[in-house]
């Protein structure tokens, strides 16, 4: 178990928590959840000792182990793939490098023996002799190749970092185990491998995710940060959203059951105070009516942005035709005789780990790239918004927000402008900020918003939910669900997939896997079982 005990921490004069008490106990899941900048990353650094709040403290049970997800993905770039996930058992660890040391020593001593035979029954206690292949089998699980074990962390890419220091955070079975964010960078596979890990994980998890698939799917409890404090929840995050909307209506109807009894008891008062033969019944109704007293309900802090795509004009029936596609990419044939058509109504999305395909396919057909061989032709009614998953270039500027986005408006009224930011919860003095010290969050932002401004009936984008939090996702989610136009995307939140899509594509060794189907249906059919050698499938030769 873990607990927060009066917990205070205060940033200059702000209190981003005020005297927190909460138990996290074993067996349980908790989701993390609160509006941007609440303080959950550091709520989790606080209860793994890497801050140390204002006043108040940390208790856990004794002789238990925390493990938590490291976010420096450089930390450990000059070890080995293996030693770096069971680092994440670091008495384990520090064993194991001592007997090393010891057993390497020429002049090894009766007293290096005792040391030895010491250290041998401890790592044999901690399970020592399984720390190999137990890292295996969870970077295994996570996707990474054997082929990846032995060779330095340095040698991987980014992705792959992410999934060895997720596998270091659950190495040798934690008894708290806290992740912030551990679905970020993360294949879908990987992704509900994680899943089934803390569905059957029987320790005690505290879970930072902005994920709400992945929040219903592997917690028990939501813990809820608003107005500086801590709220416990039984139940997932769809739980929790119903409770506490449920809690917000009992509220009001309580208070306004108690409105109309004041007014009740004040028309009482006005009436008879000045009758004699009343007025002790006019007293006591004076001293009910002090006693009553409304719940508060403070609105949540949580901030939507308003996301709605309005094309310029209705899209034709010819839409996009991709014919032979390929394209090689660092030695690497990505694309290999890509050909499909597009409809009207087409909401694609691209799902799988060959991530650089689908980039690589969106860059060609935003005109951001040239294809090797192959065409593709975008219909004459068409216009197109691209969003990109590396925006760096798109920042390279000194403009401020509103010069900025101004540049892609046909209106270029300074307050027509500021209406499209306004949506996106920019305010005030946020318009006159440079683009090149914004935010991620806050560069996604300003990217749909210029996707809204331009009118555009095909948008393209390429992981839209990086760097975004829940609301925002939220947001985005429902202004998709609703766009009258087409949408090519990827993403790794499974329900905005599954809520946004009605076609899903795959590309694996450069081929094309292309159903007419939602999400949730695709991972369960037989093509799954097939994708490793996929072959170009027509969506037409799918419907039955």
């Amino acid at each position: 178990m873990i607990s927060a005990n009066n917990v205070t921490l205060r940033i200059g004069k702000k209190a981003l928590f005020e005297d927190v008490n909460i138990k996290f106990t074993e067996g349980n899941c908790y989701g993390l959840i609160g509006a941007n900048g609440a303080g959950k990353s550091t709520f989790l650094k606080i209860l793994s000792g890497q801050l140390e709040p204002s006043k108040g403290d940390i208790s856990i049970t004794p002789g238990q182990r925390l493990s938590f997800l490291q976010q420096d993905h450089f930390k450990y770039d000059a070890y080995p793939v293996l030693d770096t996930v069971i680092m994440g058992n670091a008495r384990l660890y520090e064993i194991m490098k001592e007997k090393e040391e010891l057993y390497a020593k020429e002049d090894f001593t009766d007293e290096d023996g005792i040391k030895a035979s010491e250290l041998e029954g401890e790592f044999a206690a901690m399970n020592g002799w399984e720390a190999e292949s137990d890292a295996a089998m969870l970077l295994n699980g996570l996707g990474i190749d054997t082929a990846l074990h032995y060779k330095l962390m340095s040698e991987l890419t980014g992705s792959e970092k992410v999934k060895v220091l997720l596998a270091q955070a659950l190495f040798g079975n934690p008894d708290i185990l806290l992740l912030d964010e551990p679905t970020n960078h993360l294949d879908l596979d990987a992704i509900a491998w994680l899943e089934e890990f803390l569905i059957n994980f029987e320790n005690t998890v505290i879970v930072v995710s902005h994920d709400r698939y992945f929040l219903n799917k592997v917690c028990t409890q939501i813990a809820d940060i608003d107005y500086a404090k801590i709220q416990l929840y039984a139940g997932n995050y769809d739980f929790w959203y119903e409770s506490s909307q449920l809690l917000i209506r009992q509220m009001k109807e309580a208070n306004k059951k108690k409105e109309e009894k004041i007014k009740e008891l004040q028309e009482f008062i006005q009436r008879f105070s000045a009758n004699a033969s009343k007025s002790k019944q006019a007293t006591s109704r004076k001293r009910a009516l002090e006693k009553i007293e409304l719940d508060e309900i403070k609105p949540s802090s949580r901030k939507y942005p308003y996301i709605d795509f309005r094309p310029n004009r209705e899209i034709g029936n010819e839409v996009l035709q991709v014919e032979n596609l390929s394209k090689t990419i660092d030695g690497v044939k990505v694309l290999d005789n890509i050909s499909f058509i597009v409809g009207r109504e087409d909401k694609i999305a691209f799902v799988g780990s060959d991530e650089i395909a689908t980039t690589t396919l969106f860059k060609i057909l935003a005109g951001e790239m040239e294809p090797d061989s192959g065409t593709y032709k975008w219909g004459v009614t068409t216009t197109q918004g691209y969003f990109p998953k590396d925006n760096t270039k798109d920042f390279d500027c000194d403009d401020t927000i509103v010069e900025w986005l101004t540049q892609f408006s046909e209106e270029k009224d300074a307050t027509y402008v500021r209406g499209f930011l306004g949506r996106m919860l920019f305010a005030g003095d946020d318009g006159v900020k440079k683009v090149r010290v914004l935010s991620g969050g806050e560069k996604v932002r300003c990217l749909l918003s210029k996707m809204m401004i331009s009118g555009s009936n095909v948008l393209i984008l390429d992981e839209p939910t990086n760097h975004l939090d829940m609301e925002s996702i939220t947001a985005l989610n429902n202004g998709l669900i609703k766009f009258p136009g087409v949408v090519l995307f990827t993403c790794h939140d499974h329900q905005f997939v599954q809520t946004t899509a009605n076609r899903i594509m795959e590309l694996v060794n450069g081929s094309l896997i292309d159903k007419i189907t939602t999400y949730d249906e695709y991972l369960a059919s037989d093509e799954m079982a097939r994708k490793r050698t996929a072959v170009s499938v027509k969506p037409e030769d799918d419907e039955d």
